[in-house]
């Protein structure tokens, strides 16, 4: 008999907590800067699956590509009676992960962990009628605040699709991997997607494309500072801008005062002065190459086992385990 279970770790009030806390820093910071994952209310999500579908925006599709290809090595490679998923979101492309899995034999649970109670709701009984005799159990919980996974049947293969890690900076990068391999069984496996250093032409047009729908998505984070700060963001009054640092090998996404102005946040008794040209960073996206993510793996404690890309070099999953 397959069931739906859902555990909560955040409190009722913590996404409210956290984007108060975000914005007070970030917007009185210099420079100014405000976390990725505030574009993701209902219409910020709407806007993403909108860019996965555009010409200039390959990762998703890349990804997908390569997972078609090689799930079913990955569920011989594993054969994971768990698959957990960090920031499942829809788990659409978790779907090829599954079918393989189940397929092998071996799947049981399946584990997503989001922040968003409604989208694991969704997703997850909608798995169910898919796959009959599967065990969802969705986990709302922010990984980015401490990984703690409970008790489930190894081995598990943790999944951190999307090329999300690219989100991280640095030293994030290395806490989060750390983290992951304190929570890594002996004979449990990490599947990483990430982005891949290319023509500086083709990731500045998947960041800026002709139809502008990442504009918009980038200044719907302004609309949820209106709406839950009530702030009064005028959207026009900023553009989109995207850019490439060569030297840190990543994409920033900034939003650009077009002239100077005072912007209110009642809910925080605050004030914030642009001077024109001024800049909110509201992305950084790292790109990598192989031999910089088997460095970051071994310094957590992690072997890469496996290394698939698409056939254009666009996009890599890799497979790790704990270092024996």
């Amino acid at each position: 008999m397959s069931a739906f279970t859902l555990t909560r770790q955040l409190p009722l009030d913590a996404t409210t907590a956290a984007l108060r806390a975000d914005a007070a820093v970030g917007l009185t910071a210099n420079p100014k800067w405000l976390p990725p994952k505030w574009f993701y209310d209902a219409r910020g999500s709407e806007l993403f699956e909108e860019i996965t579908r555009l010409p200039e925006y390959y990762p998703t599709r890349a990804e997908r590509a390569i997972l078609d290809h090689v799930a079913s090595d990955i569920a011989a490679a594993t054969g994971a009676r768990t698959l957990v998923e960090l920031g499942s979101g829809s788990s659409e492309k978790t779907r090829l992960l599954i079918g393989a899995l189940r397929e092998h034999g071996t799947l049981a649970t399946y584990l997503p962990i989001d922040v968003s109670e409604s989208a694991l709701e969704q997703a997850g009984r909608a798995l169910l009628v898919d796959y009959p005799g599967l065990n969802v159990h969705g986990l709302v919980a922010d990984f980015q605040a401490g990984l703690s996974l409970p008790d489930s049947e190894a081995p598990r293969l943790l999944a951190f699709l999307g090329g999300t890690i690219g989100n991280l900076r640095p030293a994030e990068r290395a806490a989060f991997l750390n983290a992951v391999r304190t929570a890594l069984g002996p004979d449990d496996a990490l599947l990483l997607g990430t982005d891949l250093v290319k023509d500086e032409r083709v990731l500045v047009a998947a960041y800026d494309d002709a139809a502008g729908v990442t504009a918009e998505f980038n200044k719907n984070v302004l609309s949820v500072l209106n709406r839950e700060l009530e702030a009064d963001f005028a959207l026009d009054d900023f553009d989109h801008v995207a850019l490439w640092d060569r030297e840190q090998e990543w994409m920033e996404m900034r939003l650009r005062a077009r002239r100077p102005l005072t912007v209110k946040v009642p809910a925080l008794d605050l004030k914030v002065d642009f001077a024109r040209g001024e800049e909110i960073r509201t992305e950084v996206s790292a790109k990598f190459r192989e031999a910089g993510v088997r460095r970051e793996l071994a310094a957590a404690g992690m072997e890469l086992a496996h290394w698939w890309t698409d056939p254009e070099g666009r996009f890599a999953l890799s497979l790790a385990r704990p270092a024996r």
